[in-house]
């Protein structure tokens, strides 16, 4: 039966990754063999001794950057289904049961729909074009599947991009034309939006989509994110 790695970087963590840990061991179906592996990008806090109280953990350091952790994850990978995960993302029950699913039926990528834990009009927006399988309507938030042999054969994530990774891969897996969106709602966290607030940080987000459209470089999206988003 096929395996899946189930990946998750973190950086000062603590809080999310264990509660995200305990959540992955109630909600997966167990009718499918899985590992977790947790990459740290060399947290100040106790985000590492939080994994460590989980056995069936592995633990794994790399340098800060989350294309190049989700790389080292994948790197030391046993599985032939890898599943990234962000540390703030909470996949349906049964999550490994969809993928699995889809994979069986020929998809080689693809993600969930998703769905913000804070109400407000702009997010309700937001999240209802996750449902379309279009790249303009993904991001690294609902997570990613992808077959190993597919994650090999792309090359990995760039890590020139130390923001706006996930959507750079995805855009290499559409041309693919294997990704596929599991009609099942992710729950992520709106902690961002509330930081930066909801409008402002949906601006920003739209500009360095722009951005990316445009041809700009990973570090000119990089330099626009630090100036104006904390």
């Amino acid at each position: 039966m096929i395996k899946i790695s189930i990946i998750i970087p973190i950086y000062n963590e603590e809080e999310a990754i264990d509660k995200l840990l305990l959540y992955i061991e109630k909600n997966v179906s167990q009718s499918i063999p899985y590992e977790i592996i947790v990459v740290d990008g060399g947290s100040t806090d106790s985000s590492k001794n939080k994994v460590i109280e989980h056995k069936n953990v592995t633990l794994v350091t790399s340098e800060k950057g989350r294309a190049k952790q989700l790389n080292a994850g994948a790197k030391i990978a046993n599985a032939e289904l890898l599943y990234f995960l962000h540390c703030d993302s909470f996949p349906p029950k049964s999550f490994d049961r969809f993928i699995m699913d889809q994979v069986q039926k020929g998809n080689g990528a693809g993600c969930f729909r998703m769905k913000f834990d804070y109400s407000h009009p702009v997010l309700q927006f937001s999240q209802w074009f996750t449902r379309i399988n279009h790249i303009s309507c993904r991001g690294g938030d609902q997570s990613l599947f992808v077959s190993k042999t597919l994650f090999d054969e792309i090359k990995g994530f760039n890590e020139d991009y130390i923001i706006y990774e996930d959507n750079e891969i995805i855009s290499r897996l559409y041309q693919k034309k294997q990704f596929v969106v599991i009609p099942e709602d992710l729950i992520t966290s709106a902690r961002r939006y509330r930081e930066n607030g909801v409008w402002r940080l949906q601006y920003h987000f739209a500009v360095i989509h722009l951005k990316r459209r445009l041809g700009h470089s990973a570090e000119s999206m990089l330099n626009y994110y630090k100036k104006r988003i904390k």
